[in-house]
């Protein structure tokens, strides 16, 4: 049985900073590609940022790009994502989510399991 849970979410202001983690169990997050999308209110849920299995590829939607980071630490299979300079149109709810593979994936089809999210909201 593989459980994701994020946490860190929060209300915090324009230029502000959070971080978010995701705590896996059930599969080990140096196995398997892993990845962070993100879900606002009526709209679809868009990548955000990826990695491969061995963490050596990582790469970020334009719209992060230079503002946020991926990071895990194996021994705790949890991941990290650091978010700097956050704007309003961040606000939304954060999925952190475990690939069925090793290659590094940007769709969300190439997921086989998602956490519950956890909101982000950043007022201006």
């Amino acid at each position: 049985q593989v459980q994701l849970e994020e946490s860190g979410g929060g209300l915090v202001q324009a230029g502000g900073s959070l971080r978010l983690s995701c705590a896996g169990s059930g599969r080990t997050f140096s196995t398997y590609a892993m990845g962070w999308f993100r879900q606002a209110p009526g709209k679809e849920r868009e990548f955000v940022t990826a990695a491969s299995w061995s963490g050596g590829m990582i790469v970020y939607a334009n719209s992060v790009k230079g503002r946020f980071t991926f990071s895990r630490d194996t021994a705790k299979n949890t991941s990290y994502l650091q978010m700097n300079s956050l704007k309003p149109e961040d606000t939304a709810v954060y999925y952190c989510a475990i690939a069925g593979g090793r290659s590094i994936a940007t769709i969300r089809e190439r997921y086989d399991y998602w956490g519950q999210g956890t909101q982000v909201t950043v007022s201006s």
